[in-house]
């Protein structure tokens, strides 16, 4: 088994209420999901316990890992701040 590199964005959020149905964030999250394919894996969910969202993503590139979560994290930024 493989272990690549993982990165961790946690995102400070007004309300993590309704973030899955939320377009932008849909929408580039599946991109990049798309993007890792099978060479990674992107998980985005959000806390349990604060007002957070959480942006993991795995994948054999440390720099394209923290530029997909990063990328991310931006949008969601924008659409829940």
């Amino acid at each position: 088994m493989t272990k690549y590199p993982q990165i961790l964005v946690n995102v400070r959020v007004a309300s993590k209420n309704g973030w899955e149905d939320n377009k932008p964030i849909k929408d580039i999250v599946g991109k990049y999901a798309t993007q890792l394919g099978d060479n990674g894996q992107l998980l985005v969910r959000a806390s349990g316990t604060e007002p957070l969202i959480r942006i993991m993503a795995e994948g054999p590139d440390q720099a394209e890992l923290e530029e997909i979560a990063e990328q991310i994290a931006e949008v969601v930024r924008k659409e829940l701040a």
